[in-house]
């Protein structure tokens, strides 16, 4: 039985990772990397050579899986696929964009930061506040 995988429940979910080797690396390090039994990972490593088709496909498969709770993802390379992560809208798996060390953190790209603002702005409204 030492051999055999785990079989995921709703207590164990993964994180996955869309982002610059450096990133990854850290995160792998601290224990969140994973590959299954048909040698699929929870990452993908972006760099120069990626195309925008691999990431958006990475992004669809990381989304639709069920043992993922939280998708990181560095905010230039979220940019690449902005139509995708905007309209995702599913509460899991989450969607956070993250700093790179490359490329700083813009919150005015952020699709989490604008759904909130409009969220409160919303709300501050219908209550009748500014």
């Amino acid at each position: 039985m030492a051999g055999r995988a785990p079989i995921p429940n709703k207590s164990s979910a993964l994180i996955s990772m869309i982002a610059d080797e450096d990133t990854v690396t850290g995160f792998l390090l601290a224990g969140v990397g994973n590959v299954d039994l048909r040698r699929k990972t929870n990452y993908l490593i972006v760099d120069s050579k990626t195309t925008v088709k691999a990431i958006e496909d990475a992004f669809k498969e990381f989304t639709t899986k069920e043992d993922i709770a939280i998708v990181l993802i560095s905010q230039y390379v979220a940019n690449m696929i902005r139509f995708l992560v905007d309209s995702y809208n599913k509460p899991v798996p989450a969607i956070l964009e993250i700093p790179s060390k490359d490329h700083p953190y813009d919150p005015t790209h952020d699709s989490v930061l604008s759904r909130v603002k409009y969220l409160f702005s919303a709300e501050s409204v219908a209550s009748g506040r500014r």
